[in-house]
C-alpha cells in the first residue's frame, strides 16, 4: 500500500484558466538526460510565481526553457506568452517579446561601467525603462553608475542584473537565485524592488532556495520533484502545509 502524501491538488491547471504565460507539456534534457518531464503550469498577467523543488529538480532547465536558451534542449512541448508562441523562437527572439532572464551567476560584463551595462541592453530595440527611471528605483547604481559593474556588491550586482533586465521592454522577468549570498537586509530591498514591479504589471517567476522568502513574497507556487510538478497552488498553501514543505522543501 502506497501511503505517501498526495499533493497534486491544482496540478496542470495551465488546461483550466486562461493565463499570460503557459507552458504545456514541457520536457527538456541535457545531451541524453532528461531534466524536465511533461510539466504544465500557468502564470497569469503581474502575479509572482515561485517556482520551487530540490537541488536537480529541474528548476533552472525551466527558466532556460522559457528563454529559450541554448541549454537545456527542448525535446516536447509548448510555451505561449500572450497567445503567441514562444517554443519555435530563438533567445534573441524571446528577448524581443519580452522575456527577461536574470541569471544565477548575474552575467555582469567585465570592463564596462553600471551605465554601459544598462546601455548596452537598449542598444537595440525594444528599450524599455529610461536609466532615470531605474536610478530612480536603484538608487545605489545612480550612485555608482561610473563604477565597473564587477566591482559592486553582491547585492548591487543582482540591482544591477534587474535593471539591465527591465532596460529592456520586458514582460516576464525570470529570476534564478536572486537571493542567493545576499544578507537578509539585501533581500529586504530586493524584495521591495520586486513588489514594485509586480504593481507596474509585470510577471514575474522566481527559482530560490530561500523557499520561506520566495513563498512570502509570491502569489503562487509550483514545486518540482526530479523533473515534475508535484503541487500547483497558492503560496499560501504551502506555508501553512508542514508535511509538503518537509516532503520536498525539507523546510
Amino acid at each position: 500500500m502506497n501511503d505517501k502524501p498526495d499533493f497534486s491538488k491544482g496540478v496542470n491547471r495551465a488546461e483550466t484558466a486562461p493565463a499570460y504565460l503557459s507552458v504545456w507539456n514541457l520536457e527538456s534534457y541535457y545531451g541524453e538526460s532528461y531534466i524536465v518531464q511533461n510539466i504544465s503550469f500557468n502564470v497569469h498577467e503581474g502575479e509572482i510565481l515561485a517556482l520551487l523543488g530540490r537541488n536537480g529538480a529541474g528548476k533552472t532547465s525551466t527558466l532556460r526553457s522559457i528563454a529559450r536558451m541554448d541549454e537545456p534542449q527542448v525535446q516536447g512541448g509548448e510555451i505561449w506568452l500572450d497567445h503567441k508562441p514562444l517554443h519555435s523562437c530563438a533567445s534573441h527572439e524571446a528577448s524581443q517579446m519580452g522575456i527577461g532572464l536574470v541569471p544565477e551567476d548575474r552575467s555582469i560584463i567585465p570592463g564596462l561601467t553600471v551605465e554601459e551595462n544598462l546601455k548596452l541592453a537598449q542598444i537595440a530595440p525594444p528599450i524599455g525603462w529610461s536609466l532615470e527611471r531605474l536610478y530612480s528605483l536603484f538608487p545605489r547604481l545612480g550612485e555608482r553608475r561610473t563604477q565597473e559593474g564587477v566591482t559592486l556588491s553582491g547585492g548591487e550586482q543582482q540591482m544591477l542584473a534587474i535593471a539591465r533586465a527591465l532596460a529592456r521592454d520586458i514582460k516576464v522577468l525570470l529570476l534564478d537565485e536572486p537571493y542567493e549570498g545576499l544578507a537578509p537586509v539585501i533581500v529586504d530591498e530586493i524584495e521591495k524592488t520586486l513588489r514594485i514591479i509586480k504593481e507596474q504589471g509585470i510577471t514575474t517567476i522566481i527559482v530560490e532556495q530561500n523557499a520561506v522568502r520566495a513563498l512570502e513574497l509570491a502569489d503562487r507556487a509550483v514545486i518540482l520533484d526530479t523533473g515534475g510538478i508535484v503541487f500547483d497552488g497558492t503560496a499560501q498553501e504551502v506555508l501553512e502545509n508542514e508535511q509538503l514543505r518537509a516532503e520536498y522543501l525539507a523546510i
